[in-house]
């Protein structure tokens, strides 16, 4: 009996131009939403799954798809679904993405891969510098603690060992449920295939023993506050062999009594007196790596602001260095004599207008 009397490609819902693998991913997507063992006691759902599977038994062999483009269904009609025992290509394709997307998922089982080979857990540090460090870049020794491979038992966490009884080896069961097959790892050896005998006594059957390593880290120039530098293979060792994890380290950067950072620029303020505001100047100004002659025009006003270019951080991203902002402050003098006075009345006289004018014209 024929699944359906739907065209083949509508089935699916992929245009007659469809490549394979864009056949393949939409069979996929549909056999998880309509597949029998997720939808029990469905009728509904059980009939479109044997259409789905009916389409994509046709339309995923090249020569079954020539022959369906030229002669229809007629070809196709009566045989190979999989409830009629056959194990159609579909059928297939169900194991090659249902045990991993689906029921590994659903009722949480791991591969023997997974169990018998782990990478070691990354381990994240901290690690204060200077914003001079930070913007020169530095290099550091510091002291972890991680979980290295016991060398006695070269991580294997065992003297020794025989093959497991259970599995015979292979470090997977195998169940059926319905006409699915699964495996799991095998409980007794965790998917090793092998049976300690005799546990390590350097380390306790782990595999690993907790060491504290001196290393030495180089901090690149550029880094800021949260940035991370990695340091591959200094985590704690694997497990079964596995990969050693990374060890990370997060900046901080210490606050500057003078300068303040964002991103590649910095800014700082620089105090005149009212002098060299009024009538222009030639000032020193701090600049994080050493020292920079700027130009003040006459009649710099208070808060007034200046760019240093390429004065500033340089970007990690880019190579290239940020700017530096330099805000002024009018520092005026607390005590002032007779003819100190005389003058700063006299300085009063040349305000054409109050300077707080501005703020009540709303």
């Amino acid at each position: 009996m024929p699944a359906t009397v739907n065209d083949y490609y509508e089935t699916l819902g992929v245009s007659k131009e469809a490549s394979q693998d864009e056949i393949k991913k939409a069979f996929r997507k549909l056999a998880r939403k309509y597949h029998p063992d997720l939808n029990p006691g469905d009728k509904s759902s059980e009939k479109k799954f044997k259409e789905i599977n009916e389409a994509y038994t046709v339309l995923s062999d090249t020569k079954k798809r020539e022959e369906y483009d030229r002669f229809g269904k007629t070809p196709f009609e009566g045989g190979g679904a999989w409830y009629e025992g056959a194990k159609t290509p579909g059928y297939e394709d169900i194991f090659e993405f249902g045990m991993g997307d689906i029921f590994g998922n659903l009722f949480g089982r791991t591969s023997g891969a997974e169990t018998q080979h782990a990478k070691g857990e990354d381990i994240l540090m901290g690690l204060t510098v200077s914003l001079e460090e930070a913007f020169t870049g530095t290099q550091r020794t510091i002291h972890i603690n991680r979980e290295a491979a016991c060398q006695s038992c070269h991580g294997s966490g065992a003297e020794a060992y025989d093959t497991c009884h259970k599995c015979k080896g292979s470090g997977m069961l195998q169940s059926s449920k319905g006409f699915f097959r699964m495996q799991q790892p095998c409980p007794e050896c965790r998917g090793t295939g092998k049976r300690i005998t005799r546990p390590c006594r350097t380390c306790g059957g782990r595999g690993r023993i907790t060491s504290t390593e001196t290393v030495k880290v180089k901090i690149p120039a550029g880094v800021d506050e949260g940035s991370r530098v990695k340091l591959k293979g200094k985590g704690n060792a694997g497990i079964g062999g596995g990969p050693s994890g990374d060890l990370y380290i997060e900046i901080t950067v210490k606050p500057h009594p003078i300068f303040k950072r964002e991103d590649s620029d910095l800014y700082v303020d620089v105090p005149l007196t009212f002098g060299e505001a009024a009538l222009g100047a030639k000032i020193e100004v701090p600049t994080i790596d050493g020292v920079a002659v700027m130009t003040i025009p006459p009649g710099t006003q208070g808060a007034q602001k200046f760019k240093l270019t390429g004065k500033g951080f340089i970007s990690p991203k880019t190579g290239t260095r940020g700017n530096q902002y330099v805000t002024v402050k009018i520092a005026v003098p607390k005590d002032l004599t007779g003819k100190a006075k005389e003058a700063a009345e006299e300085i009063e006289t040349s305000y054409k207008e109050n300077p707080r004018k501005r703020l009540f014209n709303r």
